[in-house]
């Protein structure tokens, strides 16, 4: 039995579930994003594996954590289990992410603009818990963005 921590998220719990379900199948879980849409929830678990990930990982993984989720039950809500690869231009989340595309090209989307832009794109060059330094590629200027104001990093394709 998994056991839940005071305060601990859906998704950490998931997350707790589904670790040694993928690592049985070769896989890692990317991501897990507990959202509500419309009158609908989804529980989407992103998988991924060097090479990229199939249909049937996505088949193998969503049938073997179904028992499991059904068995723990740490969704309190009727939901929809969506089982997915985080895609080419995938979410750079947490810094796990952000470490593993070290030196690749990465789009970043900001809460507020900064010098009248809530758009950038460069290479990711550093980052910390308060900030992140991209280049970019056609000045090599290196602009650091507080990570405080980042609502969404996603891989450039």
């Amino acid at each position: 039995m998994i056991k839940q921590s005071k305060g601990e998220s859906i998704t950490e719990i998931v997350k707790k579930i589904a670790d040694p379900i993928a690592k049985n199948l070769n896989l890692e879980i990317w991501d897990i994003k507990f959202v509500k849409e419309g009158p609908g929830r989804y529980l989407r678990v992103f998988i991924d594996k060097p090479g990229g990930v199939t249909l049937d990982d996505c088949e193998k993984m969503s049938r073997a954590l179904d028992e499991p989720l059904d068995t723990h039950d740490p969704v309190p809500y009727s939901y929809c289990l969506e089982v997915c690869s985080p895609g080419i231009e995938r979410e750079l989340s947490c810094d796990y992410h952000l470490n593993k595309y070290l030196d690749h090209t990465i789009k970043i989307k900001l809460i507020r603009p900064v010098g009248n832009q809530k758009e950038f794109e460069g290479t990711l060059k550093s980052f910390n818990k308060n900030s992140i330094s991209i280049e970019n590629e056609e000045t090599t200027e290196i602009l650091t963005l507080e990570r405080k104001n980042i609502s969404h990093i996603n891989l450039k394709y």
